[in-house]
């Protein structure tokens, strides 16, 4: 049976007498009870936030990670050893040469790291079932350690040194927790000195203005600290502060960091971070709405509606099955397994992804009855397709986390929904989102506004061609642990997944950390109606002279994928990747070209000339209009999380992976490509698809303009990179055209200006209209007749969006 484990019952349960009086209203300052007040209130509310609640601990899979979490704790317990610098040997806080160490970041982290072990003790000593639950012992050693790091490192009187973030979040945050926890064991000089030492490196100023470190993600977890500050220290003032500063969080942004009208979310001012920081957002934001409802702080902000709205509007279009697409997650895609801990997952797309839906369902509680309904069912969903890592089994989460998720699994009133079928483009960070009935995909791209990739902190030290038009897609039941199973650290990462890229050889973390390097180029996004799209990228490399026009077309069941324009003078071998699946340790995979079932052994290599069509056994397919000359490689390949990532483990690891790549030689002047991916079709359907030559019209693949018709679907795109005529559409400047002919006789246009530079467009469809039924505001005239003529206005102020028109053809 489940039991809701409540303050006064954990007390009945675990025993009085060894964990104290823990009942509301009789905090322990020297056996002197006070009344109950609002602040206590709080803590308990926080204390019920941390442990979690509704859940029974002699049950799966509670039993096992409360057991995990107590001897976690015991290990700790046994290895502190307190010293003038550190309080785990391992964790060396003192740096013994501040003044010539480079390695200060590490020392503030292990400052942090040290107050995050308190915590995890504190947990289990106050969890049911760890086996240390009320232990004196381990209580003993918890306060002790918070009085030795007081003491010798974080304090009033200590000038910060390091990351910034040790000092105002990683470290206040887990001491105030641990506070909340241990309450009644800490005096009221404790209590006070240790709110001094966070007041001295989170003074009310962190707040002052909304910059540099103190915006998005980064804000949402000042405001936390602030306003536990005032819980744990009944500083009402302080409460107020954390609440009020959690308003320039909300409302949409037009550049830097936080959530953007079209669904980006952006971290670190050039970085799509939906997945990673985004997480720490949504998560912190649902903690703080669920600490103070109800109390004189609650948060009333009607701006809070932009969070709510973007649980469907940012976060829902990159989940699938459960995973959270590693797109939007920057340098997080690094983090595989730690050094330090070779048996803990810290990071792939599916746990970030559980994370994020614990959140959401968090969030929900403080959302509308429509909003949590629905949500509750999407998570209901991604939990149950989530088959190649079952959030259930979550190794990264906390008791908490999965005492969420279990809860909405198991509400047999939840009806879980299906995956959000659909196309999303977030022009504000250079990505786009294609979802369809069986598969999902995703491009990502980098200008002026979007960084290359992210490095930083030695992290993701050879992500340099991640926004050069990587293209990802997964399947509703197969492929999805394409790029959580050691991905990251075995792929060639000049050979990823849609990207066009020089084997000029790079620096681990070329072009700068935090989001440094930038192209220097406008165009890159596209237009969408919503279910079908054409996206365009100009594409410049990372400390490389190569410059390309790429292009995907979006359909119904296939991407058409464009590339033109091809030039470079690196003295390097150039190439397109096609696709660059990871068939995992064993590699079985079979693959087929024009009906011939090639070798399956590591490694081989053939150069496919004149190929019409390949077929990857269990993955999908892939159509050259016209035939191609394109590289297939099968390739055993090894590598280490600390290839990629300094803190990484350095155990080898080996993944087989099936390539197709064009070549286009050294010093390319004018390469092209063509190809169609088609995710989950099987052989017979790609060998249908290429036998059907009139399926798709290419109507041009050059520098100046990329653009293709579908007769079946009534589809016709262009990405006009210059002016000019293509097919039936005439435009007066570079702009995205995308227009779908319906079987009721209507038709609906899709036009952006994705260089948002435009001040006037006219688009000519040289093709008979009869009427225009709606029209945005930016179309200033439409004329009908033989032909539609559409002005535009001033577009440079669309941020890149779909401006859409529908018409009656004639």
């Amino acid at each position: 049976m489940t039991r809701s484990w409540s303050r006064r019952s954990f007390v009945a349960a675990a025993g009085a007498a060894s964990l104290g009086a823990f009942a509301l209203g009789t905090p322990l300052f020297g056996g002197v009870a006070h009344a109950a007040t609002e602040h206590d209130t709080l803590r308990a509310k926080w204390r019920t936030l941390l442990l979690g609640s509704g859940f029974s601990p002699t049950a799966e899979p509670f039993r096992s990670k409360l057991a995990e979490l107590g001897a976690s704790a015991s290990a700790h317990r046994a290895n502190m050893a307190p010293a003038a610098g550190s309080l785990w040997p391992d964790l060396v806080f003192a740096d013994p040469e501040p003044d010539t160490d480079q390695d200060s970041y590490g020392y503030s982290g292990r400052m942090a790291e040290s107050y995050i072990r308190l915590f995890t003790m504190a947990q289990a000593y106050c969890q049911p079932g760890t086996g240390v639950t009320g232990d004196a012992a381990l209580k003993t050693a918890i306060l002790t350690g918070l009085d030795h790091l007081y003491a010798r490192v974080y304090h009033e009187n200590q000038a910060r040194f390091g990351n910034w973030y040790s000092w105002q979040i990683g470290a206040p945050q887990a001491l105030l927790d641990t506070c909340v926890l241990m309450y009644e064991h800490l005096s009221a000089t404790q209590l006070a000195d240790y709110c001094r030492a966070v007041d001295k490196f989170v003074p009310d100023s962190a707040v002052a203005n909304y910059t540099g470190t103190s915006t998005g993600a980064n804000r949402v977890d000042l405001c936390r600290v602030l306003v536990l500050r005032g819980v744990v220290g009944a500083n009402s003032a302080k409460i107020a502060l954390g609440r009020d500063a959690l308003s320039p969080v909300f409302p949409y942004v037009t550049s830097g960091d936080g959530l953007y009208a079209d669904g980006s979310f952006i971290q670190h001012t050039t970085v799509p971070y939906t997945g990673s920081y985004g997480s720490v957002l949504l998560g912190g934001l649902g903690l703080l709405f669920a600490l103070l409802a109800g109390s004189t702080w609650a948060v009333t902000d009607p701006k809070r509606q932009i969070v709510f709205d973007a649980v469907e509007n940012a976060w829902a279009p990159f989940l699938y099955n459960g995973l959270i697409m590693d797109g939007v997650s920057g340098r997080a895609i690094s983090r595989g397994i730690s050094a330090t801990d070779p048996k803990a997952v810290m990071h792939s797309d599916h746990l970030r992804g559980h994370a994020i839906l614990a959140s959401i369902v968090l969030l929900a509680e403080g959302a509308s009855a429509t909003e949590r309904a629905r949500w509750r069912g999407l998570v209901k969903g991604w939990i149950q397709r989530d088959y190649y890592s079952p959030p259930l089994q979550n190794p990264s989460l906390n008791v908490v986390g999965l005492s969420r998720l279990h809860a909405v699994a198991n509400d047999g009133a939840v009806s879980a929904l299906a995956e959000p079928v659909g196309h999303r483009l977030f022009p504000s960070m250079a990505r786009a989102t294609h979802r369809r009935p069986g598969w999902a995909a995703a491009v990502s791209m980098a200008n002026k506004r979007i960084t290359y990739y992210e490095t930083g902190n030695g992290e993701n030290l050879r992500g340099w061609h991640t926004g050069s038009g990587m293209l990802y897609w997964w399947g509703s039941d197969y492929a999805n642990g394409q790029y959580s199973d050691a991905f990251w650290p075995t792929v060639d990462p000049y050979r990823l997944p849609g990207i066009t890229a020089s084997r000029k050889v790079l620096a681990d973390a070329a072009g700068g950390d935090w989001g440094a390097s930038l192209p220097d180029v406008n165009w890159v996004g596209g237009a969408t109606d919503g279910q079908r799209a054409a996206l365009g990228q100009y594409l410049r490399g990372l400390q490389s002279t190569l410059m390309a026009k790429k292009s995907w077309f979006c359909l119904d069941d296939a991407i058409v994928c464009l590339g033109a324009g091809i030039k470079c003078t690196d003295g390097a071998v150039v190439e397109s990747t096609v696709d660059n699946r990871n068939l995992g340790p064993s590699g079985g995979s079979g693959f087929t070209v024009d009906g011939t079932l090639k070798p399956a052994t590591y490694p081989w290599s053939e150069t496919l000339t004149g190929a019409k069509w390949a077929h990857i056994g269990g993955h999908g397919g892939y159509v050259f209009p016209g035939g191609a000359t394109v590289k297939a490689l099968r390739d055993s390949r090894t590598g280490r999380w600390s290839d990629i990532n300094r803190g990484g483990a350095t155990t080898a690891l080996n993944r087989k992976y099936l390539t197709l790549y064009v070549d286009h030689g050294t010093n390319p002047t004018d390469a092209s490509y063509a190809y169609l991916l088609m995710p989950g079709a099987s052989t017979s359907q790609t060998a249908a698809r290429a036998a059907d030559t009139a399926w798709v019209q290419i109507l041009a693949n050059t520098d100046d303009q990329q653009g293709v018709r579908v007769p079946s679907l009534g589809f016709t795109a262009v990405n006009f990179w210059f002016g000019g005529t293509v097919g039936t559409l005439t435009a007066s400047a570079p702009c995205c055209v995308m227009i779908t002919e319906k079987a009721d006789g209507t038709a609906v246009v899709c036009v952006s200006d994705p260089m948002r530079m435009q001040t006037a467009l006219t688009l000519t469809w040289h093709r008979a209209v009869a009427s225009v039924v709606s029209k945005p505001s930016t179309v200033t005239s439409a004329t009908t007749g033989s032909q539609l003529k559409l002005e535009f206005g001033d577009l440079s102020g669309t941020a890149g969006a779909t401006q859409k028109v529908t018409v009656r053809l004639g």
